[in-house]
């Protein structure tokens, strides 16, 4: 019998059925791998399907009864972790090398202009509603963001920067975070304080006024 960690036997369980693929895995198969009881391995598998990590698999005919099999969900595969942030900095750089710095800021303009169009808030709303719906993007997109209000001016501030290990080796990063504010919200966004340089928070200012044509 295994001797792992609740925690540690609920990961095991999803890297198994990760790597079973869209064909997943029996629950005989997941007790021989993670060494504990059918019991067990069922108690794991109904938590992770209330979690919406697993679900059910089409079952495989083996000439008697079906095998109920069970395979990830997309939020199942989500809990392994991607340098994203290695894969980003390296392609940055050679966009950067390619087409120049002045292409690159463009680009990432573009982008998160694009992005923001994808899902805009009516510019028309109360300011406190655009924070809060623009905190709500932020969050959607890996940050913690929540909307604040500092003398009578509306503002979003994000604890994190999911750009940090590429912000800090170039801070033209950051154009992507304000093309996608704007963009968004149809207000013009100040990025008062930043994280990679020395502040406590990202901090973006709302507007009044649009964003300035590009």
């Amino acid at each position: 019998m295994s001797t792992a960690q609740p925690g540690g036997t609920r990961q095991a369980l999803l890297r198994h059925l990760l790597r079973g693929g869209p064909q997943g895995a029996d629950v005989e198969s997941l007790c021989g791998a993670l060494r504990i009881s059918h019991n067990a391995v069922r108690q794991h598998l109904t938590a992770a399907l209330a979690a919406g990590l697993v679900e059910h698999a089409p079952a495989r005919a083996t000439g008697g009864r079906p095998q109920s099999r069970y395979r990830l969900t997309v939020a199942g595969q989500e809990r392994f972790p991607r340098n994203y942030g290695l894969i980003a900095g390296a392609l940055l750089e050679a966009v950067s090398d390619r087409l120049g710095s002045n292409a690159t800021k463009d680009l990432l303009t573009d982008l998160g202009g694009a992005l923001g169009r994808a899902d805009p808030i009516d510019p028309a709303r109360p300011d406190a509603e655009i924070a809060d719906a623009l905190a709500d993007r932020l969050q959607r997109a890996g940050y913690e963001a929540v909307p604040t209000l500092r003398g009578g001016q509306a503002q979003v501030e994000a604890f994190n920067c999911v750009f940090h290990a590429i912000a800090r080796e170039n801070a033209d990063v950051c154009r992507f975070d304000i093309a996608f504010l704007e963009a968004a919200s149809g207000r013009r966004i100040q990025h008062a304080e930043c994280i990679v340089r020395g502040g406590h928070v990202c901090r973006f200012l709302i507007g009044h006024s649009p964003p300035p044509q590009r």
